[in-house]
């Protein structure tokens, strides 16, 4: 089943596309930087879309904290290394969250130029979001 909820119709396409031309990719996402599901690829149950949505809300949390503590700037990518698989997590210029899941026996050099280069694509399909006025602008 297909997820659009706030996007434009064809986001939901380009997630499915992804997920055909690149053999590895097991499903991909679209996320408000909240965590809102704003699209899923057909391969992509609601259960699933709900849970994934919450995790990586989670990690993105998790991770803009440390990169507050450190002063790094802002979070970029996020990679989750598995047994089985590999989640990539990705900030568009818009402020959108990319994720796609890999099987673990993946090229993960390739993989990360493949999500970089669709979270460029994409990002004119996804809605533009606003860093909160409250922190520093990275």
């Amino acid at each position: 089943m297909a997820h659009s909820m706030v996007t434009a119709p064809d986001l939901t396409q380009l997630l499915d596309d992804f997920v055909n031309r690149v053999p590895e990719v097991e499903h991909a996402l679209a996320l408000s930087p909240d965590g809102l599901l704003l699209a899923g690829s057909q391969q992509v149950d609601p259960e699933l879309a709900t849970q994934l949505s919450s995790i990586v809300a989670g990690l993105q949390a998790l991770a803009l904290a440390a990169g507050q503590h450190y002063e790094a700037g802002s979070v970029r990518q996020i990679v989750v290394q598995m047994l089985r698989a590999f989640l990539f997590i990705t900030a568009t210029r818009g402020g959108a969250i990319f994720v796609v899941s890999f099987a673990a026996g993946a090229d993960i050099g390739a993989l990360a130029y493949e999500v970089a280069l669709f979270a460029g694509q994409a990002d004119g399909h996804l809605p533009t979001y606003l860093s909160p006025a409250s922190g520093p602008v990275s």
